[in-house]
């Protein structure tokens, strides 16, 4: 669990890639995924719309949640009838301008809303992590939010911590409410 953790922390500062499986459904139809560089159980059951636990229990074979670069993992069939309802059809074009509008209009209306909720999140991982303080220190984490002295470059500046902050949550998780979510199912992010 260790080596997981440390060639995860590698991989986003060295900018590792966003999770990117691939989809298959095999002759059983039982959908599957193909594990690609940066991928995670955690990023393949949030894409997935699955709880991680029904992940783990659907690859009994994955032990100690690790997984290799062009493993195959069966997805629970929550995320089949999940897969089913989401695929998209090829639309002509003038529908495809005015769903892109649509999709624009939504996102931008969602971004306030999710913002104020991306906001809770982030102060909810610092108060759990440092309670707040930007000089908080753990050997080889410090900070608001416990970024490593390595991520932060010796810049210990709030600005930084910040902006390093963002970042890493940003490639990791996509999001300050993913972070969260995680932490509260692992007790750390």
């Amino acid at each position: 669990m260790l080596f997981a953790t440390v060639a995860a922390a590698g991989l986003f500062i060295a900018g590792g890639t966003a999770a990117n499986a691939d989809q298959n459904t095999n002759s059983n139809s039982q959908q599957t995924v193909t594990v690609k560089s940066g991928d995670s159980l955690w990023s393949l059951s949030q894409n997935h719309n699955v709880s991680l636990d029904a992940l783990k229990q659907a690859n009994q074979n994955v032990s100690n949640d690790t997984i290799y670069v062009g493993e195959k993992l069966v997805l629970p069939s929550t995320a089949q009838s999940a897969s089913t309802s989401d695929n998209v059809q090829v639309q002509p074009q003038q529908a495809q301008s005015s769903q892109q509008t649509t999709n624009q209009n939504q996102s931008t209306n969602s971004s306030t809303n999710s913002s104020s909720s991306s906001n809770s999140a982030k102060d909810w991982i610092a108060s759990h992590e440092s309670s707040g303080s930007y000089g908080a220190s753990n050997g080889q984490y410090y900070g608001k939010y416990q970024i490593s002295k390595a991520s932060l470059n010796g810049d210990y500046s709030a600005a930084n911590q910040e902006r390093t902050a963002d970042q890493y949550v940003q490639s990791r998780y996509g999001s300050w409410d993913n972070a969260k979510s995680f932490w509260q199912q692992n007790g750390w992010y």
